[in-house]
């Protein structure tokens, strides 16, 4: 069978590095906030782009949670979010006592830049854009809207390292971008982290206060804060994956193209890549109007598949509150009836690429 995704591959890639890494931390003696996420805070921030800085923290959920608070996001604020992301999204707003206000999809599967201002009302404070399964959002008129309308932008970017629109990489379009490095991600660790980044220096520092219980030096509590730290051990381990993010990159993208190039049943709708856009390729969702059966004839040909995601947040028990009836967000709704993710990971073999192909092809509905 071929996994939809293994993250032992990943491992096994750089082994030795790996190895070396976690050991030396331990032998470090120094295992929370140290030298470690220092430099991978570091490094980070100048790989994604100039005049950048991060924060990093202890999950993606936490990075979206801590950062609108420390924006000031508060009880009774609207934030806008695409109708078809993931629950965390919505989680980070509403552990700040904000509210999530839904906006369709477009064809690319992020949020439609077109159908935002229809949405805002007094109580709108800010934005809260999704890169979805590694493309970026189309950026030019959602930038250009919240300047207008005096509205706060942020980007979800747990999908999206090193995703570019227009040159510029995912995370710094707004006042802050929020990463998870969930082991599935592009820069994945091997447990959970998280990160903030922004070219606002300053929010960056607050960030880091929040994270560890508020304290701005030891024993010294200036606000009400968090233990949301990243540890010594992930920072490390990040690092070693990040000094390989280009050939990683390279990998997901050769897979992508032959898949592109490979697959020409009818059937079967490809994913679109906005103009401008530079995916990463963290998922490679294609649709197709029979999800289950689909999913089924692959798992027969010996190919696994997933769904990314099944139900959409708004209609989440969770979040049943809000009022969100099935009906209300139709594109999104049947969005997540269609969409299946086939096999992508750091690394595929020709052979399994072409019999992931081969597969897609021979589907008769």
């Amino acid at each position: 069978m071929i996994p939809v995704n293994e993250l032992l591959r990943s491992y096994k890639l750089y082994e030795k590095e790996y190895n070396e890494k976690a050991v030396s931390v331990l032998q470090s003696g120094w295992y929370i906030l140290g030298k470690e996420v220092e430099a991978f805070e570091e490094e980070f921030a100048q790989a994604l782009g100039e005049g950048c800085y991060c924060a990093g923290v202890d999950n993606g959920l936490n990075a979206i949670r801590l950062g609108l608070h420390a924006c000031g996001i508060t009880t009774g604020d609207e934030v806008i979010v695409q109708a078809n992301g993931y629950i965390a999204t919505m989680l980070g707003i509403t552990q700040n006592g904000g509210i999530p206000i839904f906006v369709e999809p477009d064809q690319y599967h992020n949020i439609d830049p077109d159908k935002i201002e229809a949405a805002i009302t007094e109580k709108t404070k800010a934005v809260l854009v999704t890169h979805l399964y590694g493309q970026a959002t189309r950026m030019e008129k959602i930038v250009e809207l919240c300047k207008r309308r005096g509205l706060m932008l942020f980007e979800d970017c747990a999908q999206s390292h090193f995703a570019s629109y227009q040159g510029v990489n995912t995370g710094l379009f707004g006042d802050a971008g929020f990463f998870s490095f969930y082991p599935t991600k592009n820069l994945g660790g091997f447990g959970d982290g998280g990160g903030v980044v922004s070219r606002n220096k300053e929010l960056i520092e607050k960030i880091k206060i929040y994270r560890n219980y508020g304290s701005d030096y030891k024993y010294h509590n200036i606000v009400l804060g968090f233990n949301s730290r990243l540890d010594e051990m992930q920072a490390g381990l990040l690092r070693v994956k990040l000094s390989h993010m280009d050939e990683l990159l390279a990998n997901r993208r050769k897979i992508a193209k032959a898949y592109m190039e490979g697959i020409h049943n009818p059937r079967i709708r490809l994913p679109e890549v906005a103009a401008g856009a530079e995916p990463i390729w963290y998922l490679f969702v294609i649709n197709v109007d029979d999800q289950a059966g689909f999913r089924n004839y692959m798992t027969a040909q010996g190919v696994q598949t997933d769904v990314h995601f099944p139900t959409p947040a708004f209609l989440q028990p969770a979040l049943s509150y809000l009022g969100n009836k099935e009906g209300t967000f139709p594109i999104a709704e049947k969005d997540c009836k269609t969409v299946v993710s086939l096999p992508m990971m750091d690394y595929l073999s020709d052979e399994e690429i072409d019999k992931v192909i081969e597969a897609v092809n021979r589907y008769e509905g």
